[in-house]
């Protein structure tokens, strides 16, 4: 299992960012895939998944109506749109495939939300 996120960066509160994240070395279009995240000095927190064909998704309450989740399965890559930031949204945000709890991640992209 290999996966590339990328997209974070440093914004004001408000402001929007699109993360992406390629995936390799498992069959993508058959795999329920997530995002966790990372704040500092935290532990690793759900953020959204998406199941297989995409037809179902669900986030935690800290990001419901301001994140949405999507997939590619021709490209094999997965999205977070992420609108409406907030400071409290800072952290090293990663895509897993929820199957292995998260434990098949990648190296994560830094957002930093902050004025």
């Amino acid at each position: 299992v290999q996966l590339v996120e990328s997209g974070g960066g440093l914004v004001q509160p408000g402001g929007s960012l699109r993360l992406s994240c390629e995936a390799s070395g498992f069959t993508f279009s058959l795999t329920d895939m997530s995002w966790v995240r990372q704040a500092p000095g935290k532990g690793l927190e759900w953020v959204s998944s998406i199941a297989p064909m995409g037809l179902t998704t669900s986030y935690a309450d800290s990001v419901k109506g301001r994140f949405t989740i999507s997939r590619d399965n021709t490209n094999d890559t997965l999205y977070l749109r992420m609108n409406n930031l907030k400071t409290e949204d800072t952290a090293v945000y990663y895509c897993a495939t929820t199957r292995s709890a998260y434990r098949d991640r990648g190296q994560g992209t830094q957002v930093t939300v902050s004025s």
